[in-house]
């Protein structure tokens, strides 16, 4: 049996789901983020969506809509994206969470597309597994598919480069405009390296030393492809459905009954 998304339910298709007890998935991906002149403002929607379709075909749990909105201070001053403070996007998830947990749902996973937005996730569902004593597991990105990392030629990336650039190749190929795939590392380069978290923003004047970027990307956009997107987002998938099967495989066996 396969998933279905929430939204292409009835109420009473969602209650019928709901007695069984399954698992709620719930995708964060921002609708509305720059991603350089090659990738759409919707590019961590489109692997939030298009990522969690896939699962949907692998095992039987209720996706709900995706989260459009989240705390990305990096891109805030880039026309057409959008961001909320850490203190509203932590509302937001709360509130989301409550519900569920007001009409019955135990089961519960967040699907975590952005790298800003970890913090504020674990510290929701931390303070929501205080409070009602669920707990909700996790996907974060950022530890997702490091297997297919190998794949990768850049010297660096975070953003609009080449993992993200083959990953909506693969997905959606329509969107990404390929004659405007360009390298930009910015001062990336010159930068030392270490263990600390240094927080920053991606910024086009040239003297803004760290922040700087021409396009706003950071990494190799040119050495993406369709087939490494595949391989990565084939390695995404089969992390979150593996991480679904070991946590959840009682709710998962009520709801393919």
């Amino acid at each position: 049996m396969q998933g279905v998304w929430l939204e292409d339910l009835t109420w009473p298709e969602a209650k019928t789901w709901f007695d069984r007890e399954p698992v709620v998935m719930i995708p964060i991906g921002a609708a509305s983020k720059e991603h350089g002149h090659a990738l759409p403002l919707c590019t961590d929607y489109l692997l939030a969506r298009l990522v969690t379709d896939r699962v949907l075909k692998e095992v039987p749990v209720v996706a709900a809509p995706v989260v459009q909105f989240g705390y990305y201070p990096a891109f805030r001053d880039y026309p057409g994206s959008q961001h909320l403070s850490p203190e509203t996007f932590g509302r937001l998830l709360d509130d989301i969470l409550t519900g569920f947990h007001r009409q019955g749902v135990r089961n519960m996973v967040l699907y975590n597309t952005g790298y800003s937005t970890e913090a504020t996730v674990t510290n929701v569902v931390r303070e929501f597994f205080e409070r009602t004593g669920v707990r909700v597991a996790v996907a974060h990105i950022r530890f997702m598919a490091r297997e297919v990392e190998a794949l990768l030629g850049q010297k660096l990336g975070g953003h609009g480069d080449e993992w993200e650039t083959s990953v909506i190749l693969e997905l959606d190929e329509k969107r990404v405009r390929t004659d405007r795939l360009v390298t930009d590392y910015g001062h990336a380069l010159d930068q030392p390296t270490s263990k600390f978290y240094i927080p920053g923003v991606f910024s086009g004047d040239p003297e803004s030393g760290r922040d700087y970027t021409a396009t706003g990307i950071r990494g190799d956009a040119t050495l993406a492809t369709k087939e490494k997107g595949a391989a990565i987002v084939a390695a995404l998938v089969d992390d979150i459905v593996t991480g679904l099967r070991a946590h959840f495989p009682e709710a998962l066996e009520r709801s393919a009954g």
